[in-house]
């Protein structure tokens, strides 16, 4: 409780930091902020909360938050799988690995964010150019973490499963998987972020739903608080999304030891 207090003490303050600045009334005397220059830029907290709780007394934000997490789920959900499946694969496979290398290397260090336009020709305006968009920002970063992962299990270890008889599914099943998965989720917390930056960025070049359609109209606009309102709701569900993800990884290792705690002899 303690803890949760001081972390909401740090956002009440920011906030209240925030509605001070950008208050004309408060600003005045010290900044001459006279047009509200400083609400114009940066919007207004009161203004912003108001502007989310229209959207969801009316049900005008539900089409558009369904199509976006729709579009978030379905590329973290693909990228996700395709990152764990042909991650263990190069892993368990030395010469895959090696002609793939150059390959992966090369994909990985293009700036996948200019595809969006091809993906839009290729698939259309509608979900799946947003889809393939998520599915590559989130496939390298599961992908590579799987590959570290499966590349560190200790030799020894590997080899003593050997002698007692293991075979390559008992070592995928007992030992590279486990050794993976705290790799695995450790990514996975970062992709849930890019999978909703694969969503609204395709939604920025073409849609006419999403939350970032929303976003985009209001900086149109030049509506700053509807465009923090819709920052805003995706950062909260960018959380919640995140924490899904933390309740699973705490159920599927609970074979792992917690951070802090050291055992009594």
């Amino acid at each position: 409780m303690r803890l949760r207090s001081l972390q909401f003490g740090v956002f009440a303050g920011l906030v209240l930091l925030w509605h001070i600045l950008t208050t004309p009334g408060i600003v005045q005397p010290f900044f001459f902020d006279r047009d509200n220059q400083a609400a114009f830029f940066f919007g207004e907290p009161i203004k912003i909360f108001r502007a989310i709780i229209d959207w969801f007394v009316t049900g005008e934000i539900f089409v558009h938050l369904g199509v976006t997490l729709l579009e978030t789920l379905l590329g973290f959900v693909i990228g996700a799988t395709a990152g764990l499946g042909i991650g263990l694969w190069l892993a368990l496979s030395d010469t895959a690995s090696a002609v793939m290398e150059p390959y992966i290397k090369g994909l990985n260090s293009m700036p996948r964010v200019v595809l969006a336009p091809i993906f839009a020709v290729w698939f259309g305006l509608g979900i799946w150019s947003k889809v393939a968009l998520g599915v590559t920002l989130v496939f390298f970063v599961v992908f590579f973490n799987v590959y570290q992962g499966v590349r560190e299990v200790s030799p020894v270890l590997l080899a003593n499963a050997r002698m007692l008889g293991a075979s390559q599914r008992q070592l995928l099943r007992s030992i590279y998987l486990p050794s993976a998965m705290s790799w695995v989720f450790a990514s996975l917390h970062n992709a849930v972020g890019l999978a909703f930056v694969g969503a609204v960025v395709g939604e920025y070049l073409g849609s006419a739903r999403g939350v970032g359609y929303l976003i985009l109209q209001a900086e149109g606009t030049f509506d700053i608080n509807t465009v923090f309102a819709g920052i805003v709701v995706l950062t909260i569900f960018a959380l919640i999304l995140d924490a899904v993800v933390g309740v699973i990884e705490r159920r599927l290792m609970t074979w792992q030891p917690k951070a802090g705690v050291t055992e009594k002899v």
